[in-house]
């Protein structure tokens, strides 16, 4: 008795062979797999089949469907010739293979580097000094850029004799009455007052702050910072808190980030927020601006008297944990962060 069952698709699309089931004279059931390659006689466990239906031992042809295991073939390795020989003649090479030689250090610095490092000025500004004549080593003029100083040579500047400081950063929380300078002819009190013990090296104040001005304010001996950071280009972010006369109206705020016009140029600020929402003659602005009493002089062109002015932020820098008139010296994460701008 024959049954005829033909599938023509399963679930994946694809097209099966027709299968007819036969009983042969023994009564045994074997399976008849026709395709358009092969012919193939299984038996029904799925073992392979002759026309008698025995079972023939290796299995040959179509591989049942339901068997899911596949044999991995060994991996063929092709030998080039003379591999060996090119690996071993790499492994001789790296072992024979020197480090480069480290710079060697002849105990010499360029003298703009020597400047710099004594807190005068940055090293671009010292290749001015150097060329105009006012710097002397061992009591010779230099002029010539490049020029390296040696261990135990003596270098003049300005009538002093100039030394190499280790790098330092401090920063101050001005308080009222000071003026930022180092020296006054007036004999007022200037911000070297507040920060005269803190290290023996020659530190100076990195931008102003007027004297009624209060805040952050940064000290160095790091030329080359001080000059990027006082840059224009450098556009360094800086936070005040303003306190008016009378309250700020909305538009005038607005008027502050559209822009207005100065004596000195056209002016915008990056933020302006009402400090509290009660007082709103108290006012907080950001700017990138390094202009001279840049802030006063916006409020003082929409009609406004600055009474209070401070400044919070400058540069990433903040008055965390520092009361006014106090000093402290940066972290190496915070002069990280000032290198990095």
């Amino acid at each position: 008795m024959e049954e005829e069952k033909t599938i023509r698709q399963d679930g994946f699309g694809k097209k099966r062979p027709r299968i007819h089931r036969e009983n042969d004279s023994r009564g045994d059931s074997y399976q008849r797999i026709y395709s358009s390659k092969t012919q193939t006689r299984r038996n029904a466990d799925g073992s392979n089949a002759d026309e008698y239906g025995n079972n023939t031992g290796k299995p040959h042809g179509n591989k049942p469907r339901f068997d899911k295991k596949k044999q991995k073939k060994p991996l063929k390795i092709n030998k080039l010739k003379g591999s060996n020989e090119i690996i071993q003649n790499k492994i001789n090479r790296r072992k024979n293979r020197q480090a480069p030689p480290e710079p060697k250090h002849d105990g010499t610095t360029r003298l703009n580097k020597y400047i710099s490092n004594a807190g005068i000025c940055s090293r671009r500004d010292a290749d001015k000094l150097i060329q105009a004549g006012a710097v002397s080593v061992n009591g010779e003029v230099i002029t010539t850029l490049g020029y390296k100083v040696k261990e135990g040579d003596v270098v003049n500047y300005g009538g002093e004799v100039l030394r190499s400081e280790p790098k330092r950063y401090f920063l101050l929380n001005k308080p009222k009455g000071y003026i930022t300078t180092l020296d006054d002819p007036q004999d007022r009190h200037t911000v070297m007052l507040l920060v005269q013990d803190c290290c023996k090296e020659r530190i100076y104040p990195v931008g102003r702050l007027d004297r009624y001005t209060t805040g952050l304010l940064l000290f160095t001996n790091d030329g080359e910072m001080a000059r990027k950071l006082t840059h224009p280009s450098s556009k360094v972010y800086k936070i005040y808190q303003v306190e008016c006369d009378k309250p700020v109206s909305r538009d005038d705020m607005q008027q502050m980030l559209d822009g207005i016009e100065l004596e000195d140029g056209p002016i915008a600020v990056d933020d302006v927020q009402y400090q509290d929402g009660k007082d709103r003659r108290i006012v907080g602005v950001a700017l990138h601006s390094g202009r001279n009493r840049i802030v006063r002089r916006i409020f003082e062109h929409l009609g406004y008297e600055v009474r209070k002015l401070d400044r919070c932020v400058f540069a990433g820098l903040t008055k965390k944990d520092l009361p006014r008139g106090h000093v402290r010296e940066l972290t190496q994460q915070e002069v990280n962060y000032l290198q990095m701008i």
